[in-house]
């Protein structure tokens, strides 16, 4: 029960719980303070036109990046020939 609520999503995206616990905060964080600068926007229109869209920009930005490099070390280690 324990593996399968706190490890088994981590390991799924190659990371350990720590590591995991680290993105998501950071990735949290992020959002919020996009939303937050989204908020004033909406009172402040002038202020901050693009801090939404930049911030779901960046971030799916670096979760792309994220999984290509991890596909692309999957592949390297599927398709590596040792020679001894």
């Amino acid at each position: 029960m324990f593996r399968r609520l706190f490890l088994d999503h981590p390991k799924s995206v190659g990371e350990s719980y720590t590591e995991h616990f680290g993105v998501a905060s950071r990735f949290g964080m992020k959002m919020m303070w996009g939303g937050l600068r989204c908020w004033l926007h909406a009172f402040l229109p002038f202020l901050f036109k693009t801090a939404g869209s930049d911030t779901v920009s960046a971030l799916h930005a670096e979760l792309v990046t994220k999984r290509n490099a991890a596909r692309a070390a999957q592949t390297q280690m599927a398709t590596v020939e040792y020679v001894i």
